[in-house]
């Protein structure tokens, strides 16, 4: 077995620490789980300035998928086969949960009752009926993982020379 990839995973981590910087600052934290659920004022919303801009309504889209893909492959230590199957796994989750805010009524009725009262599943039902559908995400989506897939690549690289 191939030993975990932890430029890979260092990667991945920092983009969604990057992600969470969106959240954080340009977005309104009673919109936001892990905001308004904290016990502590985290939210810089009003604080700071906007420092995504308009691109930061897609962003996260683009890093979700990017840094997953990382985070997964880098612990898989796989080879680039395993690659492709992880990127076109995590192209399905995105684009699904992008698709399930088009079709709300649809994705409400696979959400078990057995959600409520566990954290972060108990915000399923919102993130399906308070997100909005957007052509830009399903782009970014697919940017993120065309991104993703040549980090895999130059990081093994790299790590073959090493």
């Amino acid at each position: 077995m191939r030993p975990v990839n932890k430029i890979q995973i260092l990667v991945g981590i920092i983009g969604l620490l990057l992600g969470s910087l969106i959240y954080l600052v340009d977005r309104p934290p009673d919109q936001i789980y892990f905001i308004y659920t904290s016990a502590l004022p985290i939210s810089l919303y009003n604080t700071l300035p906007n420092l995504f801009g308009s691109i930061g309504n897609s962003l996260p889209a683009f890093i979700h998928v990017f840094s997953f893909i990382l985070i997964t492959a880098g612990l898989a230590a796989c080879r680039k086969r395993g690659y492709l199957i992880i990127c076109l796994f995590w192209f399905a989750v995105d684009s699904a949960f992008e698709l399930g805010q088009h079709f709300t009524t649809l994705s409400l009725r696979f959400i078990p009752d057995w959600f409520a009262g566990i954290p972060y599943l108990e915000n399923t039902e919102n993130y399906f009926l308070r997100g909005t559908f957007d052509f830009h995400d399903l782009a970014a989506i697919t940017l993120g993982i065309a991104a993703a897939y040549a980090m895999l690549l130059i990081t093994t690289e790299r790590r073959q020379r090493a």
